[in-house]
């Protein structure tokens, strides 16, 4: 990116832009379909259903209807419409920390915002982040992936016991403001057994990870195992490369009971020509630039270098991620995992000094998230850590210079 005096910076944070900035076959394309045609909704055009064919060629079968909008926040307000007429029930589970988008639905099943406003609703659940470095049940507990889901199943029978009806547990594949998170492996499918045995269902958020992300797969509910298939899945951010398009997959029955209420769903722009046009650009730009495979060999180098420099700086407690979605989790110390706030932001705003533009995230603020866009090189990687390997250096010496002088003056 370049500012306005023409200097560049390295973007590390742009998951927008998922294929690059102003990459120009999506420019093409927007361009191209403007200038034939673009118009709302209630006209059916091949691009519509052209795009939807090439999504539900990334999804597992039973996720065949799809729904276009203009905003993950409509995305996910439709999921929870969508959820509360195929089951009839009211109440979210969400996970902590969670954000799920701006509309005053979405707010209420975020507590990274709900909890600075009005506080929780009487029909929001929340449980605990499955975060196995600082979360409740760590890497050192016999089976966290059964422990953090009968959390989940314990918020059932609570609610069960005040009269409540859970329709949905509302999941970021990947939760991301949470602190960059690796749910373990297995934990949606025990946590969905215990949602569907309460008639609830489950909702895949890939707004901030899908698209091939994450490397090994195209979404990152994928991550959790072949086994395991979401009954709605939402997109949005990635899914345009700034242009403003989103999705919500689901199944025929979910749709159909939708449908059932006789009122239509319509909206003006959502899946639009332009849109869809630029929808199966970026699927055209991933397969055509390999970017899923090449989120995977970029990020394991990434992941590896900044593993190394964890041996090399204490401040660096835990190393997390899959593909290009990874987590630098900066401590105060090793026995407490104290979060090292200061010192992030202070990280952050030397790196920007040096023209990378990174980001923390986490309710501590202190984990370093990278989310750059896709076609980020081993080149990039190096000279990012690089950077950060001379600023922690740095930081430390002036942290030892600080505690000599204090001590001189005792």
């Amino acid at each position: 990116m370049y500012d306005e005096n023409g200097r560049q910076y390295l973007d590390c944070i742009n998951n927008v832009a998922h294929v690059g900035h102003c990459h120009p076959d999506i420019v093409k394309a927007a361009h191209e379909q403007n200038q034939l045609l673009n118009t709302n909704s209630r006209y059916l055009h091949d691009n519509l259903v052209d795009y939807a064919e090439r999504l539900s060629k990334t999804l597992p079968a039973k996720l065949c209807v799809f729904y276009f909008l203009n905003s993950g926040s409509e995305a996910n307000d439709l999921a929870l419409r969508l959820a509360r007429q195929y089951t009839k029930h009211e109440d979210v589970i969400v996970l902590d920390h969670a954000y799920h988008g701006h509309l005053t639905t979405l707010i209420d099943i975020s507590p990274y915002k709900f909890r600075n406003l009005e506080g929780q609703k009487e029909w929001v659940h929340v449980a605990p982040v499955p975060d196995t470095y600082r979360g409740v049940y760590r890497e050192d507990h016999e089976d966290s992936v059964t422990a953090y889901a009968n959390e989940v199943k314990n918020i059932i029978e609570q609610a069960h016991r005040r009269g409540r009806k859970i329709a949905a547990f509302f999941v970021e594949s990947l939760p991301s403001v949470g602190g960059q998170i690796i749910p373990p492996a297995g934990y949606f499918q025990k946590a969905a057994e215990h949602v569907h045995k309460a008639g609830g269902v489950f909702i895949a958020d890939e707004i901030q990870v899908g698209f091939g992300r994450v490397g090994k797969h195209f979404w990152a509910f994928q991550l959790q195992g072949e086994d395991f298939i979401p009954d709605i899945v939402t997109m949005g951010k990635p899914i345009g490369n700034g242009h403003p398009i989103a999705c919500v997959a689901t199944t025929k029955e979910i749709a159909e009971a939708f449908a059932a209420t006789g009122v239509e769903y319509f909206n003006t722009f959502g899946g639009n020509p332009v849109s869809c046009a630029i929808g199966l650009a970026v699927l055209d730009v991933i397969e055509k630039e390999q970017l899923q495979a090449h989120a995977l060999e970029v990020g394991n180098f990434l992941m590896k270098l900044l593993k190394e420099q964890k041996t090399k700086h204490p401040i660096i407690g835990d190393v997390r991620g899959s593909g290009l979605f990874i987590g630098v989790d900066l401590i105060k110390d090793q026995a407490e995992r104290t979060p090292a706030t200061a010192e992030a932001e202070l990280l952050i705003t030397r790196l920007k000094e040096e023209y990378i533009l990174l980001s923390t995230d986490g309710p501590g603020r202190n984990v370093l998230k990278f989310k750059p866009p896709m076609c980020f090189s081993m080149e990039d990687a190096k000279f990012v850590v690089d950077t950060m390997d001379k600023l922690l250096t740095d930081m430390e010496k002036e942290h030892l210079n600080q505690q000599k002088t204090r001590t001189c003056s005792t």
